[in-house]
């Protein structure tokens, strides 16, 4: 295969870094022995307990375990009952929503602008929570180095509920880059990284 894992070290950081770290590098998927790849084009940096937009702001539970345990791992959970989103691991209670990818390999025309829609077009599902990073058949792999520049940032979607925490700018995107998710309501300023 010529996709090579990154080290599961690689998201062994604060999630705001990570989050900065992962655009531009590759989310493979192997599904019956076909690659499914996209370079990541967006993320949402969700600090741990204290930030009461993350899942893990409510407490240890089934579901948020593996936010506790060691980085490198794949966070998997069902959202409305229909769409999965897929987070990378940072450990003590912290994560990064992949947010969308731009298609690379064996995703033909399917749509990746939006975390349900990436993770339907690369087939992960909650099969797929607290697998490692680094192992076959769903992985991170190197990419393209992308200059601070180029990075976007503001507040996330979707988590008015949080309060104050709803405007901090925890998410980030490559500009003008035509796969990041359409935002109806906000579409964030860029602003340095």
């Amino acid at each position: 295969m010529r996709w090579t894992p990154l080290p599961r070290a690689f998201a062994d950081d604060d999630a705001e870094s990570v989050a900065r770290a992962l655009l531009g590098q590759h989310l493979v998927h192997v599904v019956r022995g076909r690659a499914r790849v996209g370079r990541i084009v967006e993320t949402e940096a969700y600090l741990g307990p204290h930030d009461l937009a993350c899942h893990s702001s409510k407490g240890r539970t089934a579901r948020t375990e593996v936010m506790f345990g060691p980085p490198g791992h794949a966070y998997v959970f069902l959202v409305y009952g229909m769409h999965h989103c897929v987070n990378v691991v940072t450990g003590r209670g912290a994560a990064v929503l992949l947010r969308a990818l731009a298609p690379v390999e064996g995703l033909f025309d399917a749509r990746t602008d939006g975390p349900g829609r990436l993770t339907r077009a690369l087939a992960i599902t909650r099969a797929r929570d607290a697998h490692p990073l680094d192992e076959v058949p769903l992985f991170l792999a190197a990419g393209d180095a992308v200059e601070r520049k180029a990075i976007a940032r503001g507040p996330r979607i979707g988590v008015d509920y949080a309060g104050p925490w709803a405007k901090r700018p925890l998410r980030f995107w490559l500009a003008d880059n035509p796969h990041v998710s359409k935002v109806t309501r906000y579409s964030g300023t860029r602003r340095p990284t």
